[in-house]
């Protein structure tokens, strides 16, 4: 009994004096973030307000890019996304589609719509991937940038090698297919790797926003709303916090560790040196920024992973709890994998930032999170059938974590709607101010349990794939 008591000790010291001095660091990063965040995002405005893109878009020395679009199953979208990508201000620029393997029609919609033929190319294989089964271009002079690639499923890396094989420009923009990208977003995404001097920019980030129940028209983003459903509103809220803070603070110190695989733009030779996108891991996008990190220090070499903090690429968030978990458990896993690949950094003084910093928080901040949590909830219903709860404190410390939980998530749409003003209408900033009110106690543990089973799969080997994410397609005007 006695033995029973000690644990029983050790284990509230822990919670009492452990998880308040994690939770302090936690919060502590969070107002560095936000505050950081908002420092840069102001200057940034005060930057583009002096920048003359017309005289970028006609330069000589303007980066020749090609963007990547891994397709599957994207027949609901597909003929609309490339027409969005075709339509992007930029005048050195390629767009290949690759169907990878698609079940639906997703290849006969972009051949009727675009009028392709297969046609004889040269197909370089720098990086080994799956048979590719036809390449094909456009009839129509108007689409003379498209090229579209029809290959055996590989999942989404797979493709992406597929397409820097097929491209022969100096960066290649890997996007996803069912994205709309702003019409200067590559001029702006361009704009750091021109004024990077002597130092090489290897790789552009630039901030993902929902679009769901938006107006596009002809691919073309007409008007923001809140998203109608509950689902994907507080993924709109999840998309400002990730993007517009935590990126863009890490972005000001060479530390990004990830750069979304929904818009990323990469410089080719390198990242084919560093041998492409790796096919078994589901964390590709995360594992290619960290593996040129290390190839590039490795080197030795000046270098650096630009982000552009401005909404630049609108993708459609899952619209359902099945989907939206398996893309969550998907993220932990790829997060976890790409930890454990690059442990060497962990709290190495030879990765600088990344090594002493960033490697370090998104271990302690981002994996070990929901162990946590879940470990303080199972603790709390211990003591709590032993009668050992301070009431008045424990609710206390909970309207604490509620409320700065509530305070963060509005100041991310407080940020946004002062900068760039996307939601119009008073009706959608209430809604989302509600969302973030409900967010901690709806929406937050689901997250925490998809968290913990991405981890506990990933521990008995439970193979997870690219999966499938049925669209509802964007609504048109």
């Amino acid at each position: 009994m006695e033995t029973l008591y000690y644990i029983l000790n050790l284990l509230m010291q822990f919670f009492e004096y452990g998880v308040f001095f994690y939770a302090v660091f936690i919060m502590s990063s969070y107002i560095i973030i936000a505050f950081v965040s908002a420092k840069i995002v102001k200057e940034y405005k005060k930057q583009q307000e002096v920048t003359d893109y017309e005289e970028l878009l006609t330069s000589p020395m303007l980066p020749s890019v090609a963007i990547i679009a891994p397709a599957y199953n994207e027949a609901m979208t597909i003929v609309d996304n490339i027409r969005s990508l075709l339509s992007l201000h930029y005048s050195n620029l390629r767009v290949i589609v690759v169907n990878d393997g698609s079940k639906d029609d997703t290849v006969q919609k972009a051949i009727d719509a675009y009028d392709l033929y297969k046609i004889d190319y040269f197909y370089n294989e720098r990086i080994p991937t799956q048979k590719v089964r036809g390449i094909y271009k456009s009839k129509n002079p108007a689409f003379s940038k498209l090229i579209f690639v029809d290959k055996e499923n590989g999942r989404k890396a797979d493709a992406i090698n597929a397409g820097m094989n097929v491209a022969d420009s100096e960066y290649f923009a890997c996007i996803d297919v069912d994205c709309i990208i702003e019409p200067d977003a590559f001029l702006k995404m361009i704009r750091p790797i021109m004024q990077a001097g002597d130092k090489k920019m290897v790789a552009v980030g630039g901030i993902v926003w929902l679009v769901n129940d938006a107006l596009i028209k002809k691919g073309t983003l007409i008007q923001v709303k809140a998203p109608e459903s509950f689902i994907a509103r507080v993924q709109v809220i999840e998309y400002f916090r990730a993007f517009l803070l935590g990126r863009t603070a890490w972005s000001a110190i060479n530390g990004l560790l990830l750069i979304s695989g929904a818009f990323g733009l990469f410089h080719r030779n390198t990242a084919i040196a560093a041998g492409g996108y790796k096919h078994d891991t589901v964390g590709e996008d995360m594992e290619l920024v960290m593996r040129m990190h290390v190839y590039m220090r490795d080197r030795k070499e000046k270098y650096q992973v630009g982000y552009i903090p401005e909404p630049l690429c609108w993708t459609e968030a899952p619209d359902n709890y099945k989907i939206l978990g398996s893309q969550r458990h998907r993220w932990t896993r790829g997060t976890i994998e790409c930890l454990s690949i690059y442990r060497k950094m962990f709290f190495n003084p030879k990765y600088g930032v990344l090594g002493m910093l960033s490697y370090p928080y998104w271990l302690f901040a981002e994996w070990m999170a929901p162990f946590i949590e879940a470990g303080g909830i199972l603790f709390f219903i211990l003591v709590a059938l032993l009668g050992l709860v301070n009431w008045p404190f424990f609710f206390a410390l909970l309207l604490l974590v509620y409320t700065f939980s509530t305070f963060f998530s509005i100041f991310a749409i407080y940020t946004q709607e002062k900068s760039y003003y996307k939601y119009r209408e008073v009706k959608d900033i209430l809604m989302l101010t509600l969302t973030a009110m409900a967010e901690p106690i709806i929406y937050h543990p689901r997250v925490t349990y998809w968290a913990l089973k991405g981890n506990f799969d990933l521990w008995r080997n439970k193979n997870v794939g690219w999966g499938n994410m049925t669209r509802t397609g964007f609504k048109k005007k």
